[in-house]
């Protein structure tokens, strides 16, 4: 069974990849500051593994550089994964109620990522307009979300699914007095990730 990061080590696989890629693409933290609106500074101390980066910094790193939200959280990828999703660090926004567990991220190999989310009541969580091509797969197991997407929300009872493009402004709500859990699988329209 594969063992998954802690906190920790997730903040530095985080340092460790996003300063590779940033080399890679041959950008200064300048560059990087500019294409995602996260600060030069605050880009400092997440390659230097000195904090780790809230959900919402994440996906503004990642659209701007126009990655899967959680190739930043890879390692080199095996033959077979087994996954114990009680083993894997959720990422938050702060202490919101929303909790996001990267199962399976994506990466150099893989277009897409299936995450496990977790929403206390009274819990919204907004997201960006992703790249375009981008598709959102949300399967609920309990409770019910609200999802908006553009102009239209929608309500998803248990056991249903919603799928929508997410390359437009989207956020989830739960607005009932019980947890919701969700499955997301997030298809990116990116031709290729790095």
């Amino acid at each position: 069974m594969m063992s998954r990061p802690s906190a920790e080590d997730l903040n530095q696989m985080i340092a460790v990849n996003l300063k590779q890629l940033r080399r890679a693409k041959g950008f200064t933290l300048d560059d990087v500051a500019e294409a995602t609106g996260v600060s030069k500074s605050m880009l400092g101390q997440i390659e230097r593994g000195e904090c780790g980066p809230s959900v919402a910094t994440l996906w503004k790193i990642c659209t701007g550089l126009r990655i899967p939200f959680t190739s930043l959280m890879t390692e080199e990828s095996r033959t077979v994964d087994i996954v114990d999703n009680k083993e894997t660090e959720p990422l938050t926004n702060e202490k919101d109620g929303f909790r996001l567990y990267p199962i399976f991220p994506a990466g150099l190999e893989r277009q897409f990522e299936i995450l496990y989310i977790e929403m206390d009541a009274d819990t919204i969580s907004s997201s960006s307009p992703h790249e375009k091509g981008t598709e959102e797969f949300v399967m609920v197991y309990e409770g019910v979300l609200e999802v908006c997407v553009g102009d239209k929300t929608y309500s998803v009872p248990e056991g249903h699914s919603i799928h929508y493009k997410a390359d437009q402004p989207h956020s989830y709500a739960n607005n009932g007095d019980n947890m919701v859990r969700t499955c997301m699988v997030i298809k990116y329209g990116y031709t290729n990730s790095f």
